[in-house]
């Protein structure tokens, strides 16, 4: 059996990825250049059809078996999980505001980069606390019998964006990342910086 929670943690530095370039678009719509609004669908369309729909259910299955196995984690393993009902409301929100400012209906700025740094800043909290203090425990706590639980639920889907068939809808959107890691390596920075604590 693959290692899921290697996988989850790949998916979430790719997602990390994502934020940082929806961010760099909100920014330039702060500064008053017009982002692209395609390349920021993109991201939401991805984010709600593979992270929501494919990645989240796997995890809700592994950490409900984590508040089961360990009670002093069940809390936090709790919240996760309502968090990601939320991310996919405020994902939701957020891509309609998007596709209303790409379709040029008026839509107030401080609306969309008010939607924008609710999913951003929300996103990025719930990635480092899944690294930071749910996974760890996870490897150490959940048995085959539990990940075998989680394969069952649903079973793990190629990566529409970041796998080896790169759909066509996201093309743009992978040489966006590929640049992105092109021009990091160039300025000798590492290219694959999660925007949460790495593992240890």
């Amino acid at each position: 059996m693959a290692d899921p929670l290697a996988a989850w943690h790949t998916e979430h530095i790719n997602f990390a990825r994502l934020l940082d370039i929806l961010e760099e678009q909100v920014t330039a719509l702060q500064r008053g250049v017009s982002p692209n609004y395609l390349l920021m669908a993109d991201i939401l369309y991805y984010m709600r059809n593979f992270a929501d729909r494919v990645h989240h259910p796997r995890e809700d299955v592994a950490y409900a078996r984590l508040a089961e196995r360990d009670p002093g984690i069940k809390l936090v393993a709790n919240r996760l999980l309502q968090e990601h009902r939320v991310l996919a409301t405020a994902g939701d929100d957020l891509l309609a505001h998007i596709n209303e400012a790409g379709e040029d209906v008026v839509t107030p700025r401080a609306v969309l980069e008010a939607a924008a740094a609710t999913y951003l800043v929300y996103y990025r909290h719930h990635l480092s606390t899944e690294e930071r203090d749910v996974m760890p425990r996870a490897a150490q706590v959940l048995t085959e019998q539990d990940w075998a639980a989680v394969d069952a639920t649903l079973p793990a889907s190629p990566d529409p964006l970041f796998g080896g068939n790169v759909l066509e809808r996201f093309e743009t959107l992978r040489r966006q990342i590929d640049l992105d890691a092109k021009v990091a390596r160039d300025r000798g920075l590492p290219s694959d910086i999660p925007s949460f604590p790495a593992r240890q």
